[in-house]
């Protein structure tokens, strides 16, 4: 997890490279108003940080189904009342070749040999692969149940309800369960957001995730875990975007870039991390849900120290309320506010407050509609990536704990090195190399032989980490990309189309009951195909943070204006009324 120390490194040399607020840093009025404050006082540290916190329960609630529906080693039972000999109760399992271990021989997991016929050898006293051809024994399905290994856990949902064999397809749809109730998420947060405030959404469905985590515990059935686990996706996302947008909204432009991209994808990492260690800890998977409900619970008494975003509140008319945050914000930084905070800001956004956006405006204009059905497609491939690379952690060769923890590591690199192509290079150029270079690793795991196992797993991590990357930028290229009055609309609406790839994610792992080199495959074209389509966007690098609609950059062939820059904003600030 991040400390204050990190954080600040990264904004003492955001400062070096740019040491006072100029032309070139292009500032909007929002910002321009609220200068003053400074970029790094106790206010900012206050909000970078707790918004930040509210995001660990999300990293570890997001990938828990690689402990909780993991699928221990398993075999047909065979019933102990059975009067067989040890040879034949030692042999009554067939083998076969399992092509993830290189085609090696090992017990089947859905089939035993005739429980019938195998009883008449043994009570005639014959022995297997001696008197008996075990090749001519009749097979039959596991009509007892099954037996599962207990050295790694206790119990899972799989061996706690069957899902294995012909029941298999039902472990990726709990996974897609839970990214249904993201998507449904996606779709109404960020609206609520826009219409209610950032704030009231975000605690609001942070409580929603970590009580219907608790009441998981209590599942009786599957079916009832699935349903509780789709409401538990819906907070999930919720309180994440809202997150992620207070906090873009309210901190100055060089805070801005770190949180984004570095500090809340830090603080969601420092969760991911702690998921391997209470799975280590913790093996039955109730318990298990228990112990990641209840670090909800102590973020109840944030709701008293983080405040509403001022932007929002002036994109609602409500000026008094922005103007009474930031003078509290002023006193923490113990500096004087001016006597009007927000008198030329509020005179721009007049026109833009008599209606209300919804998710329609983002396919209103030709140019708005071209930005997001791209944003949509990139995102869409992205999580199905990122999901499907950290679901399959536990196929990987070796302890599924240390891999685990491994694939949560390698993305505190990718989220620095985000931070730092973010502040320097342009984001569409950015995006569009992690993009491609992610495809590429993970292409590559195909041409890796079977023995070579810590080769495959490092070219898997090297995808990850590339992926990772450009899941960081594009959050926050979204977010420069859209205005005000839409951006959490807008935030929420490719978080949406991107959960058609997540719930799609699970099944492109479990493709490797069909072949191992299947889901790299396709995971690894689709990603580089989404690197080239993301050059396609507009250049959000050096620009302001749009206000209104009419301040979005123009999609590339698609109605070309005039760049909303400084300058532009300062003719319309002296244009005459």
């Amino acid at each position: 997890m991040p400390t204050p120390v990190i954080i600040s490194f990264f904004l003492t040399l955001a400062h070096c490279v740019h040491p006072e607020p100029s032309e070139t840093s292009k500032m909007t009025d929002y910002e321009t108003s609220t200068a003053f404050l400074g970029e790094w006082g106790r206010f900012q540290q206050q909000v970078f940080f707790l918004l930040s916190l509210t995001v660990i329960p999300n990293g570890f609630t997001a990938l828990s189904t690689v402990f909780l529906a993991d699928t221990p080693s398993h075999h047909c039972l065979i019933p102990a009342h059975l009067n067989l000999t040890p040879a034949w109760r030692n042999s009554s399992i067939p083998l076969e070749q399992e092509s993830s271990q290189g085609g090696a021989l090992v017990r089947s997991r859905c089939s035993r040999y005739k429980l019938v016929d195998i009883l008449s050898f043994s009570e005639k006293g014959l022995l297997p692969n001696v008197d008996v051809n075990l090749s001519t024994v009749p097979k039959e399905s596991c009509l007892d149940g099954w037996e599962y290994d207990q050295s790694i856990y206790i119990s899972t949902i799989i061996s706690e309800w069957d899902l294995v064999c012909d029941e298999s397809w039902k472990k990726p749809l709990t996974s897609s369960f839970f990214f249904c109730g993201v998507l449904t998420g996606s779709f109404i947060s960020g609206q609520l957001s826009d219409r209610y405030g950032r704030k009231i959404v975000l605690f609001a469905t942070q409580a929603v995730q970590t009580v219907f985590t608790l009441i998981q515990v209590f599942s009786p059935s599957w079916t009832a875990f699935c349903a509780l686990f789709f409401v538990v996706g819906v907070g999930h996302i919720s309180n994440y975007v809202a997150a992620f947008v207070l906090g873009a909204e309210i901190l100055s432009p060089y805070v801005r870039t770190v949180y984004t991209t570095a500090g809340v994808n830090l603080f969601f990492a420092g969760g991911y991390m702690l998921l391997p260690f209470f799975g280590f800890f913790i093996r039955d998977w109730r318990m298990l849900l228990l112990g990641l409900s209840l670090p909800g619970f102590f973020f109840v008494p944030l709701w008293w120290f983080i405040p509403e975003s001022p932007r929002w509140l002036l994109s609602q008319g409500r000026i008094e309320e922005a103007e009474a945050i930031i003078r509290d914000a002023a006193k923490k930084n113990k500096v004087e506010p001016p006597s009007v905070i927000f008198r030329p800001l509020q005179e721009q956004l007049k026109p833009e407050k008599r209606r209300a956006h919804n998710i329609c405006d983002l396919l209103r204009s030709r140019n708005i509609r071209w930005i997001s059905v791209t944003l949509w497609l990139i995102w869409n491939t992205l999580t199905i990536a990122y999901f499907a690379v950290s679901l399959n952690t536990a196929n990987l060769h070796g302890n599924v704990h240390f891999n685990c923890f491994l694939s949560a590591l390698v993305e505190i690199p990718a989220y620095i090195l985000s931070w730092t192509m973010f502040r320097w290079c342009s984001r569409r150029l950015t995006l569009s190399l992690s993009l491609s270079t992610g495809g590429l690793f993970l292409l590559l795991i195909q041409l890796i032989p079977t023995h070579l196992f810590s080769l495959a797993i490092a070219l898997e991590m090297i995808g990850k980490f590339a992926v990772t990357t450009a899941y960081s930028l594009v959050y926050a290229f979204t977010a420069e990309l859209y205005p005000t009055v839409l951006r959490t609309t807008a935030v929420g609406a490719c978080s949406m189309a991107s959960r058609i790839g997540s719930i799609t994610a699970p099944f492109f792992i479990y493709l490797r009951s069909y072949s191992v080199s299947l889901p790299y495959i396709l995971m690894g074209s689709l990603t580089a195909l989404a690197g080239l389509l993301s050059l396609l966007l507009p250049e959000s690098f050096g620009m302001p943070l749009p206000e209104t609609i009419d301040h979005m950059q123009d999609f590339p062939g698609c109605c070309q204006r005039k760049p909303y820059t400084v300058a532009h904003m300062r003719e319309e600030e002296n244009a005459p009324e």
